[in-house]
């Protein structure tokens, strides 16, 4: 029997302060007793939580192909806490030597000794969360760090022997002009990153910019010049935009563990409000959503939900995942992720192809340039 690989993530709630666009659950460590008792609780109980998911998975032995450490800031834990949760995962499931194991990282809780802890915890990939080279735009965005932090950060990345790292780099913030956006692009080359994630601003509703909307955003005639002409530097640069929001050098340097979540596969989601994806008896979907009371869950209460996705949900779910990358989509992949005949959805298929959205052959669906251009409208027909 071929072996399943899972992905695995891993939420670490804390961070300095609360960004005023970031609608992740987190936690601000001056609002609670944040230390070391504390981050060595929360570690033992992850891996608890990931006890309980492998005995409701009910397998001998769970294949990871990915690990990703996200939040909140991961890097406010340290190296050795982290390089020990790590081993004892290892003892727990089989990770894949080539597994792809990435942290998130903010300017202001990275250091070389952190650095260096996980690169010999077995981390091989760093995610920089610079957002801007602009101090206006920082400020702005309510970051801690400055733009010679974000230069810094990165310098003490590099320097310590990661070459696999990508910069979170934000566009659309309040006040930028077309001038400063390309400015950030242009400084963040300098770096040459393997990989760049590059998205626009977007105010979600449970957000403090969700209740205080900012003012000075960007016009929609500024956001696609900053758009077009982004994406234009970006390729002169030799960077393939694999997914919409995703720039990479070289394919090999494509996130494994996001091109999971867009390939609609399963993954096992640990820590508060985490969440995962089972996939039993290569039909019924599972998902998972972890307690997001620190308190409680530090306490053993590790489950918050668990529910089975309805057959009309698959679809929408597959697509809103499947679509954000720029590869056509097999019919057949369709059918393996969801359970579900590809012609008992003929009908969107076909509204979408007579709008000119989609090209629909025998075997695969292939999303146009007009399809990527409207693609909520295109997403909005499997709704």
């Amino acid at each position: 029997m071929q072996k399943k690989y899972y992905s695995l993530y891993i939420h670490i709630p804390w961070c300095l302060k609360k960004c005023p666009y970031c609608d992740f659950y987190s936690l601000v460590t001056s609002d609670i007793n944040f230390n070391k008792n504390i981050k060595q609780r929360y570690i033992n109980n992850l891996l608890l939580d990931l006890e309980n998911d492998l005995f409701f998975l009910k397998k001998n032995k769970i294949y990871i192909k990915s690990i990703f450490f996200g939040g909140g800031t991961p890097s406010l834990i340290n190296g050795k806490l982290i390089s020990y949760l790590l081993n004892e995962i290892n003892k727990k499931v089989y990770i894949k030597k080539s597994a792809e194991i990435t942290i998130e990282t903010n300017p202001s809780s990275i250091n070389k000794k952190n650095i260096l802890e996980y690169k010999k915890s077995g981390i091989n990939r760093i995610s920089i969360g610079i957002q801007s080279f602009n101090d206006i735009s920082l400020k702005l965005l309510g970051r801690i760090h400055s733009a010679k932090d974000a230069i810094n950060a990165i310098h003490t990345v590099i320097d310590n022997g990661f070459t696999n790292f990508n910069i979170d780099l934000m566009y659309g913030i309040p006040k930028q002009s077309l001038k400063e956006a390309k400015n950030d692009l242009y400084q963040t080359l300098l770096f040459n990153p393997k990989h760049i994630s590059w998205y626009q601003l977007t105010i979600e509703p449970n957000t403090i910019f969700g209740k205080y909307k900012p003012k000075n955003l960007p016009k929609n005639d500024i956001l696609w010049k900053i758009f077009k002409e982004g994406k234009k530097i970006l390729k002169k640069y030799g960077y393939i935009n694999y997914e919409i929001s995703s720039f990479v050098k070289e394919n090999i340097f494509k996130c494994k563990h996001n091109l999971n979540y867009w390939n609609f596969g399963d993954y096992i989601g640990i820590g508060c409000a985490a969440h995962g994806k089972f996939t039993m008896n290569n039909k019924n979907i599972i998902r998972t959503v972890k307690n997001s009371n620190i308190t409680k869950y530090i306490n053993g209460n590790y489950l918050f939900s668990s529910t089975k996705i309805k057959d009309s949900d698959k679809m929408i779910e597959f697509f809103l995942n499947r679509l954000r990358i720029f590869k056509k989509i097999s019919k057949k992949e369709f059918t393996l992720n969801t359970g579900i005949k590809i012609s008992s959805i003929t009908e969107y298929i076909a509204k979408s192809e007579k709008l000119g959205y989609i090209k629909n052959n025998k075997d695969y669906l292939i999303v146009t340039k007009k399809g990527y251009l409207f693609l909520n409208d295109l997403l909005e027909i499997f709704v």
